[in-house]
């Protein structure tokens, strides 16, 4: 079994038990107050495990499971089993930790603030997918056509920071942008001529 298929099924698992387990839930969610004062670094992995609803799980399993298919495939051929599925795990489990630390920092006075949710794992896959094919079309709803890859990713960065500085909803941007932005430099240290190979691609697309 795909280590796709089992970290998808492990998370919706989790979130569907999560929304019936109230205690459960608070023991998991990201809290930078309480990270702060109790040391629960724990939750920095465990909060990637939670949803807010049916919504926010099935678009960022549908996302992640869509994009990771061609990074699960590009890290297993050119690493091997072992090393590949490793590798992997870094790239979707670092990339919802280390999403999160802007997030602390900027949250770890105020004890109101709580964040859930596996978008900056999954911004990480998909921007990793993006290096590797570039030019493949992403379709977003409503927009009738597709989208070339590296126009999607300039856009969602570009978005996705301006809402983080904008915050004027309870969406975590942050973790989406930095998310990606770990993904992106994650994939380019361990397969540094994908860097080439991404801008080629594009010159080809483009003449």
């Amino acid at each position: 079994m795909s280590p796709t298929l089992i970290l998808t099924v492990l998370t919706a698992g989790i979130s569907l038990y999560a929304w019936s387990n109230p205690a459960f839930l608070e023991s998991w969610i990201l809290e930078p107050y309480r990270v702060k004062r109790n040391h629960d670094y724990y939750r920095f992995i465990t909060s990637g495990f939670l949803h807010a609803d049916f919504g926010h799980l099935l678009f960022n399993m549908l996302a992640f499971y869509s994009f990771s298919q061609i990074v699960e495939t590009v890290f297993f051929g050119v690493f091997g089993p072992t090393t590949g599925l490793l590798y992997f795990l870094l790239l979707y489990l670092g990339g919802i930790v280390l999403s999160d630390v802007p997030t602390y920092l900027r949250h770890r006075d105020d004890p109101n603030y709580r964040s859930l949710g596996a978008s900056g794992g999954v911004a990480s896959v998909v921007f990793s997918a993006i290096l590797f094919n570039p030019t493949a079309g992403i379709r977003i709803f409503p927009i009738p056509v597709a989208i070339p890859g590296f126009i999607f990713g300039f856009l969602y960065l570009a978005y996705s920071y301006y809402m983080g500085r904008r915050r004027g909803d309870n969406i975590n941007h942050d973790a989406h942008f930095y998310g990606a932005l770990y993904g992106i430099v994650l994939t380019l240290v361990l397969l540094p001529r994908v860097g080439p190979l991404f801008f080629d691609k594009i010159r080809e697309f483009v003449n």
